[in-house]
């Protein structure tokens, strides 16, 4: 609670982070450092899970069925290259 009554709002100065508006800052030496580790490792990150393996039960439950099936000779196994 504000005992004091007084006004809670503080009026825009301009001054975001203590750099007056209109200057240029200048980039400091571990910035660069972030960036590419940060981006980096979103794009790794991002190759890595488009070329994972898929290790889903239906995926499982497909290749199992196929195998059995053409160890009991119903479903034909595939055609040999000529």
């Amino acid at each position: 609670r504000m005992a004091s009554h007084g006004p809670v709002y503080d009026p825009p100065s301009g001054w975001l982070w203590a750099i007056p508006p209109g200057t240029k800052t200048k980039p400091e030496g571990w910035e660069w450092i972030w960036y590419t580790g940060m981006f980096g490792g979103c794009a790794l990150a991002i190759v890595g899970y488009y070329y994972k393996p898929d290790t889903s039960i239906q995926t499982w439950a497909l290749e199992e069925a196929r195998r059995r099936l053409e160890a009991e000779g119903v479903l034909e196994g595939p055609a040999p290259r000529k």
